[in-house]
């Protein structure tokens, strides 16, 4: 299939209701952007398109002028199983991605396989000037690196992020409350030396106390740790 004939496939599968929801939850798309094309529909679809090989020409077109061929674009790539391919395809897509919807849906399998190929990666895309390069980042780390390949190396590097930008930081959040539910006894000292800043401290604490996986005692420790300051 060209990109014309997904799109009118897109548009056959359009549910207004929703396209009125994501524009909701989603601020940094415009809805004019938004077909309203339901989360299963679209991986349906590309599981089709990723045994097609003029797949290739549709994941050449970026940016795209739809939200809703940015979350293909994404489920595509996340069934590449050759290493290679994917990353290049991941290079290539990251800095036209422009919401955090389509940036929490990327997720390769082929990664998964290779953490070792992807930590580097991950080093730079976490320096990049793009909000969603970054909270991609971060969201690697905290789904791929927090059990056995755990390091305190990679908790540095999300604590050193500093940003104005709400999408980092509550990926950052997310990342350390991960942690702390997995790496309770190497992650606790990050919130006690105030690493973090006092917003990312405290929604890290507090997603941390809503956790099912925090002890009481731990969660009652925690919230000794809140911060005063509301800046970011």
């Amino acid at each position: 299939m060209n990109r014309e004939e997904i799109v009118a496939e897109l548009f056959q599968m359009q549910d207004r209701d929703y396209a009125l929801m994501q524009a909701k939850i989603i601020p940094t798309v415009g809805s004019e952007r938004i077909i309203g094309v339901r989360t299963p529909a679209l991986r349906l679809l590309a599981k089709n398109l990723y045994k097609d090989p003029d797949t290739d020409a549709f994941l050449s077109c970026l940016p795209h002028p739809y939200f809703d061929e940015d979350q293909l674009h994404a489920f595509v790539i996340s069934l590449e199983k050759d290493f290679d391919t994917c990353m290049a395809r991941v290079e290539a897509f990251l800095p036209f991605i422009d919401n955090w919807a389509t940036c929490d849906q990327l997720s390769p399998k082929a990664f998964k396989k290779n953490p070792e190929r992807l930590l580097p990666f991950i080093q730079n895309w976490i320096r990049s000037d793009k909000t969603y390069t970054v909270r991609f980042a971060v969201g690697m780390l905290m789904q791929h690196f927090l059990n056995d390949r755990f390091s305190t190396a990679q908790a540095d590097m999300v604590a050193q992020i500093r940003s104005e930008e709400y999408y980092i930081n509550m990926m950052i959040a997310w990342y350390f409350a991960t942690a702390l539910a997995k790496q309770y006894d190497q992650v606790v000292p990050y919130l006690e030396k105030n690493r973090l800043s006092d917003w990312v401290q405290n929604k890290t604490i507090q997603k941390s106390v809503e956790s099912f996986r925090i002890t009481d005692e731990q969660k009652a420790y925690l919230r000794t740790l809140k911060t005063g300051s509301k800046r970011k």
